[in-house]
């Protein structure tokens, strides 16, 4: 098989596997064949030759028995130079008998020594003979055992025989072989016509076209490479849909920071000797700056999310420890609002999830409550651990969110009217996709404080140290 790989061409591959197995099972049936066919011939001349010899003793008892009746016979022995038997066919010479009467050749053929042909007495013998090569010989006694008679043939004689019948058997198997390789090639080539029209089909294809494949009378085979072709061409009309989204919402978004940046340098230039209009105007271009760069950053963390699909892998990380790592980050900008931060953490709560990816979601969330909370609002962080559940539960006393706006959170680029603080919109886009990516589950609702609670769920990892989800 490993032979067949090396082939490059399917249909070669299949060719050559069919035209082994013919071969091969053409060999076998010859080899079969031969073997039988050479058993029965052995059987039936073997019978011939014990037939011959039971005829020459029957003959020769026949004579013994004329003799006791004092019938008038005559016997000619070897000494009184009686002739050979006469050579009556063209392959008698490959045959011979030897007649012995007590002890003394009375009667032969031609090719048939003067001594015994073998020296077994009674039944089949193979021997070599003083130019004649291997006989197959059959030694036979009479009932008084005066008379013993051999009758022997020439092995090669058979071999002949064995030959004449091979030919007329498998030389019709062998003309057929041709012609069952060109049938064969014709067949595997037909076979193979589907494959040749789907790279067809595909080979004609524009690079953007995402249309499902139609073929017609497709095989039961290759109706799963179909459906699998036409399932991938979805997934990437899809995914080029999203990009397509995705640039332009960026483009649109990015224009904002940029044109903003422009105009505070434009303001910055033409601020003269007045300082305070140039501080202005440059604290303003670099609010506008860390904006452009939030929004790359928050970019390129939903551009990996979504390259890597749902084949991340996870480990057993402490959300705690990095609720706390999150909140103590955080902690300087709430102070500096005079805004109150609590974090309710006591014991670990373990998830299966990538630790910087988790640290990315619990930042996001808690970004957005600072951000959009007033100051002096109070924002809380509690991560409970039951019923087989990790909860992480964000309530803040802001603002809140409309009802009718809840069910858009996690629109890329979406932002609730009425909003002062600078941001993208990606934030519960990014939040979203990384609870799919780990199995977790975000609620958000009303919050006891009087603005937005969201509350994030995972399943507790298992106490095996490291899996992939």
């Amino acid at each position: 098989m490993i032979l067949f790989n090396r082939l490059e061409s399917l249909q070669a591959r299949l060719l050559a596997l069919l035209l082994t197995m013919i071969c091969g099972v053409w060999i076998s049936a010859a080899a079969l064949t031969w073997i039988d066919t050479r058993h029965e011939i052995d059987e039936l001349l073997d019978a011939h030759l014990a037939q011959s010899a039971a005829l020459l003793v029957a003959q020769q008892t026949d004579t013994d028995e004329a003799k006791r009746d004092d019938k008038p016979y005559r016997l000619h022995t070897y000494d009184d130079r009686h002739p050979d038997a006469p050579t009556l066919h063209k392959y008698a010479t490959r045959v011979a008998f030897q007649v012995f009467h007590d002890g003394k050749l009375t009667l032969h053929s031609g090719t048939a020594p003067e001594t015994p042909m073998s020296p077994q007495v009674r039944g089949f013998a193979t021997v070599d003979l003083p130019d004649g090569g291997a006989w197959r010989v059959f030694g036979a006694q009479g009932n008084e055992g005066d008379v013993q008679v051999f009758v022997g043939e020439q092995l090669r004689s058979r071999q002949s025989i064995l030959w004449a019948v091979m030919q007329a058997v498998l030389m019709p198997l062998l003309v057929t072989l041709p012609i069952l390789a060109v049938l064969g090639w014709l067949a595997v080539r037909q076979s193979l016509a589907p494959l040749r029209t789907l790279s067809e089909a595909l080979a004609r294809r524009q690079p953007q076209a995402v249309v499902p494949l139609v073929i017609d009378d497709t095989p039961t085979e290759m109706v799963p490479v179909v459906q699998s072709l036409n399932t991938l061409l979805a997934r990437i009309g899809q995914m080029m849909e999203t990009e397509r989204r995705f640039t332009a919402d960026a483009a649109h978004e990015l224009r904002t920071p940029i044109a903003a940046v422009r105009a505070q340098a434009q303001v910055a230039q033409g601020a003269g000797d007045d300082v305070d209009q140039r501080d202005q105007a440059l604290r303003h271009t670099l609010e506008g700056c860390d904006r452009a760069s939030h929004l790359v950053a928050q970019l390129l963390t939903l551009s990996r999310l979504e390259t890597a699909g749902n084949t991340t892998p996870g480990v057993r990380v402490d959300a705690c420890q990095i609720a706390r790592r999150v909140a103590a980050d955080l902690a300087p900008g709430a102070l500096a609002r005079s805004q109150v931060l609590t974090l309710d953490c006591d014991a670990p709560s373990l998830i299966a999830a990538d630790e910087l990816l988790t640290g990315v979601l619990i930042r996001n969330l808690l970004d957005n409550a600072l951000r959009y909370s007033p100051d002096g609002a109070q924002v809380t962080v509690a991560l409970t651990c039951k019923g087989g559940l990790v909860k992480l539960q964000i309530d803040d006393s802001g603002p809140g969110v409309p009802s009718a706006d809840l069910a858009r959170l996690g629109e890329r680029f979406y932002r609730g009217l009425g909003t002062a603080q600078s941001g993208s919109g990606l934030g519960w886009s990014i939040v979203r996709r990384i609870a799919d990516v780990y199995r977790a589950q975000v609620v958000a609702g009303p919050s006891s404080l009087g603005g937005l609670c969201v509350t994030v769920t995972w399943p507790i990892a298992p106490d095996q140290g490291s899996r992939q989800i």
